[in-house]
């Protein structure tokens, strides 16, 4: 009886977790064949970065800078593999160069999931700054981008996103807004 419970009570874990939005994410990975997830730590993004490095499918390892990772993920489509970034708003700052340079004349299809920072009680003015440029940035390179905000609609977007970035061989920025994820919690 004890191990039915305990099997029960992990499918249940299991369940929940594939419902959160870390949970759709990584599914939605999965299902598109994407492997390999550099990344530069970032508090938001922790739950899915616990759950890449637990799951055997991916490749999951960090990166001292963004640019750092796209690099990784552009010489991993070059050798035939799917890979995609995990970054914070802050980082997405120091892509200009490389986004312009690498990613889009060489068609890579890079596809960057970006917490976002800077908005909804951000404390740190640096962040909001930041935050503000991200969109003209992505727009003034003509990448597609979302902004996802709600759960019900996070595997469509990201899915559809990530064929079309495979097809159209073109970046884009999966933005995941802090009504998605809860943000970044500060502790008083």
């Amino acid at each position: 009886m004890a191990i039915a419970e305990q099997h029960t009570s992990s499918e249940a874990a299991q369940t929940s977790s594939d419902k959160s939005w870390h949970g759709i994410v990584l599914q939605t990975l999965k299902q598109n064949e994407i492997s390999l997830i550099p990344y530069v730590p970032d508090r938001v993004l922790t739950p899915l970065i616990r759950n890449l490095h637990a799951d055997p499918f991916f490749t999951t390892f960090a990166t001292a800078r963004e640019e750092e990772a796209v690099g990784i993920v552009s010489g991993a489509w070059m050798g035939g593999r799917r890979a995609a970034v995990l970054m914070q708003t802050s980082g997405f700052a120091t892509l200009a160069n490389v986004l312009a340079s690498l990613a889009v004349p060489y068609q890579i299809p890079l596809i960057m999931f970006v917490s976002e920072r800077g908005t909804l009680g951000e404390f740190n003015y640096g962040q909001s700054l930041v935050c503000r440029t991200m969109r003209p940035v992505l727009d003034s390179l003509a990448l597609e981008h979302h902004t996802i905000t709600r759960l019900d609609e996070l595997e469509f977007i990201t899915d559809r996103s990530i064929k079309q970035a495979v097809t159209t061989q073109a970046p884009v920025a999966l933005i995941l807004n802090p009504l998605l994820t809860g943000g970044k919690t500060f502790d008083k």
